[in-house]
């Protein structure tokens, strides 16, 4: 009996999605391109086979040039059909193949015969065609059909020339520039995309041009533009000009302030959307300023719409971390939000009221939330998760009913990333509230008992080993650790041995109960938790060993290494069996980055010692080798550092050069790595002229030029200054290339023996504070700022201005001072109003140097920062105020 038929759109939910490109393969669709050199073409099928070569294209499929060639001629021959589909993907095959030069010969006269054809769909697209695959050449011969194009009565025909010109600025920027009186004609046109392209066209031809660009915009808020879409674009360059403007900064009337609020009261949502944001992202805002902006974003949170009701309320979001509150009247239509369908919209609405509410409503949004969150995926759990920390921070007597929610969630179901985000915001509390110290201990000890991820149990586990001792009563957290011993595995076994044992060194009443429980840990059938446990009933003399101070076992169990465990690593495998013990000094102390990509060609060589290391100690070595090998630098002492390489030429240039910064106590060395990227040339007698005229405390002492440097071959040479002894000298340096340069013979690869002597400009050097500070973490920053003492602490409070976030402003700080944040506090929440940020590192002169930095927002976007200091020496804490200070 035949089989029914079954058609391919029937819902079959065990089979896969049918795809017509399943299965088709390169070679077979080169030969079904023959169909178009058919005598009689067969439109339908030509399209279909044009359809798989772009197909192929877009998924990366790669042709050779003789492929590429092959089809782009079979192509060009359908010009003759006068198929008004197959007309159209002809022009994206063309398009999508993007011929040579010579090949554009062919279909250039083709193409500009479309350009002046009646049919207005051949004219656009031909226009769009010519200017993706067109030169300078021939963009001159057909400047005039494209500036009439932009003037024409077909919005289609306009719209292609415009874009066309967009794309054809950043190419042939001379030519677009002439077209400017009739993209200004193009403004003015009724339709709505066409004023939209050449409003965004006249603005980038005369955006480097701040008065041209703010003439514009001041002749066109007098009511001109109809297109919702380039109202849009000019409430964009609107809110550019206002923050460039230098009113900006100055009480009184905003410029351009009455059109954006007049936009509030445009017919078009997207238009009314646009000049709300834009209120209320201008810097400096007020709240009378802001009010108008707010109003609208509160009836659009009531709105049938769901992009309407996200938009708003992302953007009161915004608002709510500066202006928190002139959102509190949006509260209970935001509330409403809660049981929005759309759970992007129910987690920022309840992220800010997090907020923006008051204390009293702290308990009522708690019991909304619960009912909430089972409902959300992690990534936005994680996001309320953080609210609810701040939240905390902001109202410090709620903590033992937000202590207790993050509990509760932290023990039902959930991903890594959000039981983390949680265990991390309880640590924070307990930090910073006392009060919630006791409780949230507690609640981490019930969370590891179920805890399924071993980084979270080992962390928790850390944290109670500093933390616990401190309490009232450490010893109800005894079971807790002691049980992870009996049912964990081996890594969380060992860090609960570890945490036992600082419990021991710190509470001189549970240590006999320790060396008990210590005991027990021998017999464990992992080597590691064996040998901790000896390790620390050695330690603790629960063993009848020699007992150490008190002091010294504090230290041994709570002292900061002040190694980077990469390079101990890197060391330690560098190592070799000798006679001679293991030199933990030989580590160097350095976190070594990544080099940025150097900005090379494809199949460039690394540039000498520029070239990325493969690992942080041989690159050490192998700079202070190099550096002694030379007699000129050999007496300037041991290397402090290295940076990483700074480029001093664009990519794609002649030469191409790098700077490596050596840093001594007394000196600066300069080693400029150099590349000949030209063939023909040979390089003789090649050295950089520096210019250290804004660098006083700078003086040259030697030069080490470089002989030769052939194509292709990198070679390095130096430049040795001399500065103040142990003194963090900064300055700018000007450099200039200088070599003979010799003709190469291609055939026989000789040079020739007269050469011309040349230069060539380099980008500017600086010297910066940073260089003079060795980035070296610390594993326990608490003990080891308190074990610095205070005795050399400087502290004194700073406003860094107006910042675009928290984030930033911490960025700037990190990098002024070139130190290692400590325990991820470089990451700032994203709507936090404050931030401690921790750093460590080791000034020149192997000064030892702590750092806590306290951030917060002061007014709108003022950020003010609290600096406070520790070294062992006062004069390296006073240097590091005064690079903040003169930062």
């Amino acid at each position: 009996m035949a089989q029914p038929l079954v058609k391919k759109d029937d819902d079959r939910d065990d089979e896969a999605d049918y795809s017509p490109f399943l299965g088709i393969e390169k070679g077979a669709v080169l030969q079904e391109a023959r169909v178009f050199n058919d005598p009689q073409l067969d439109p339908r099928r030509c399209s279909q086979v044009i359809t798989k070569l772009l197909y192929l294209l877009n998924q990366g499929e790669t042709f050779t040039k003789v492929e590429a060639t092959e089809v782009f001629f079979s192509v060009t021959k359908l010009f003759q059909s006068r198929d008004i589909g197959l007309r159209r993907m002809v022009y994206v095959m063309i398009k999508e193949l993007s011929p040579s030069a010579d090949e554009v010969i062919i279909v250039t006269s083709s193409l500009m015969k479309d350009m002046t054809s009646k049919t207005d769909m051949y004219r656009a697209n031909a226009i769009r065609v010519l200017c993706r695959i067109t030169d300078g050449t021939l963009l001159t011969q057909i400047e005039r059909y494209l500036k009439q194009a932009i003037v024409d009565k077909n919005p289609v025909v306009a719209s292609a020339a415009l874009v066309s010109g967009i794309h054809l600025l950043q190419t042939n920027p001379e030519i677009v520039k002439r077209w400017s009186n009739e993209v200004q004609e193009a403004v003015q046109s009724r339709a709505a995309l066409v004023q939209f392209h050449a409003l965004a066209l006249l603005h980038q031809i005369r955006q480097n041009d701040r008065l041209a660009v703010n003439k514009l915009v001041t002749s066109l808020t007098r009511g001109s533009v109809r297109s919702p879409l380039a109202q849009c674009l000019l409430i964009r360059y609107t809110s550019q000009v206002i923050r460039e403007s230098a009113n900006n900064t100055q009480t009184g009337d905003r410029p351009f302030y009455d059109f954006l609020e007049g936009c509030l009261r445009h017919k078009a949502e997207m238009v009314i959307f646009e000049a709300a944001r834009a209120i209320t992202e201008l810097n400096g805002v007020t709240s009378r300023e802001l009010t108008p902006a707010i109003t609208v974003l509160q009836l659009f949170l009531s709105s049938s719409k769901p992009v309407l009701r996200f938009a708003a309320v992302r953007t009161l979001n915004k608002v709510a971390m500066t202006h928190p509150m002139a959102v509190t009247n949006c509260n209970i239509d935001m509330e409403s939000l809660i049981s929005d369908q759309n759970r992007s919209i129910a987690t920022l609405a309840i992220t800010t009221l997090l907020k923006t509410g008051n204390e009293s409503s702290v308990d009522r949004l708690m019991k909304q939330i619960t009912n909430f969150m089972s409902d959300i995926a992690d990534e936005f759990k994680i996001v309320v998760v953080e609210a609810i920390r701040s939240l905390c921070l902001k109202f410090p007597l709620k903590h033992r009913s937000l202590m207790n929610f993050l509990s509760n969630i932290l023990r039902e179901e959930g991903g890594f990333e959000y039981k983390k985000a949680i265990v991390d915001s309880i640590v924070i509390l307990i930090r910073d509230i006392p009060e919630a110290k006791e409780s949230g201990l507690l609640h981490l000890c019930e969370f590891i008992e179920d805890c399924e991820f071993t980084y979270l149990s080992t962390q928790i586990l850390h944290f109670l080993g500093i933390e616990g001792p401190k309490t009232s009563d450490p010893s109800k957290y005894i079971r807790y650790i002691y049980n992870r011993v009996h049912l964990e595995n081996a890594t969380v076994r060992a860090g609960a041995v570890s945490t036992l044992a600082k419990f021991g060194a710190m509470v001189d009443a549970l240590k006999p109960r320790i060396f008990v429980l210590l005991r027990r840990c021998l017999f464990d059938n992992d080597d590691e938790v064996r040998d901790r446990a000896t390790l620390y009933l050695n330690t603790l003399g629960g063993d009848g060993a020699v007992v150490e101070t008190g002091e010294d076992v504090k230290e041994f169990l709570f002292g900061s290494l002040d190694i980077p465990l990469v390079n101990l690593e890197n060391s330690l495998k560098n190592y070799e069996l000798s006679e001679e013990s293991f030199d933990i000094d030989s580590v160097p102390k350095e976190v070594k980055t990544q080099p940025l990509a150097e900005k090379k060609a494809p199949g460039k060589k690394p540039t000498g010692l520029s070239a990325p290391p493969t690992g942080p100690p041989s690159t050490v070595d192998a700079y202070e080798r190099l550096l002694s090998s030379i007699p000129e630098f050999a007496n300037f002492g041991k290397l402090f550092k290295s940076s990483a390489p700074v480029e001093l030429t664009e990519a794609e240039t002649e030469y191409a050069v790098n700077v490596v910064k050596h840093i001594f106590d007394g000196h600066v060395v300069f080693q400029f790595n150099c590349t000949n990227t030209i063939p023909e040339q040979l390089l003789e007698n090649v050295t950089v002229i520096v210019d250290a005229s804004e660098a006083e405390e700078f003086a040259e002492v030697a030069t080490k030029p470089l002989r030769s440097l052939p194509y292709d071959s990198p070679g390095q040479t130096f430049v040795a200054f001399e500065k103040p002894e142990g003194v963090s000298a900064v300055g700018k340096f000007s450099n200039m290339l200088r070599f003979i340069v010799k003709e190469v013979d291609p055939s026989t690869g000789e040079a020739e023996e007269d050469g011309v002597e040349d230069e060539y400009q380099l980008e500017d050097l600086e010297v910066v504070a940073a260089d003079y500070m060795l980035k070296v973490g610390v594993s326990n920053f608490r003990n080891a700022w308190e074990s610095m003492g205070a005795d050399c602490e400087r502290v004194d409070e700073y406003g860094l201005g107006p910042r675009d976030s928290l984030a930033e402003a911490v960025n700037a700080v990190i990098n002024l001072l070139g130190m290692q944040p400590c325990e991820g506090t470089e990451v700032v929440p994203s709507n936090s109003r404050s931030h401690t940020c921790l750093l460590s590192g080791v000034y020149i002169g192997n000064v030892k140097v702590l750092v806590r930095l306290q951030f917060g927002i002061d007014g709108p976007k003022d950020v003010a920062m609290k600096l406070a200091v520790r070294s062992e020496d006062e004069a390296v804490s006073d240097a590091i105020h005064e690079i903040v200070a003169s930062g």
